[in-house]
């Protein structure tokens, strides 16, 4: 069997915790920031967990992660 390719852009945007959970960045951090508030920006600014609906697709383009 041969073996399967990562997904480069998938790879960069995804983290591994050491229990296992796959970490995310959350979207509308990038540009017009001057219309969200503080508190916004600042939840916008941590990382979230990566759905379990979303899991299969993340194992499909990163299989060895």
């Amino acid at each position: 069997m041969y073996k399967l390719k990562t997904r480069r852009s998938a790879l960069k945007r995804i983290n591994q915790t050491k229990t296992g959970k796959l970490l995310r960045r959350k979207a509308f951090k990038n540009h017009l920031l001057a219309n969200k508030n503080h508190k916004r920006r600042k939840r916008l600014s941590q990382k979230t967990l990566i759905l379990s609906s979303d899991k299969k697709n993340v194992q499909l383009m990163l299989p060895y992660l």
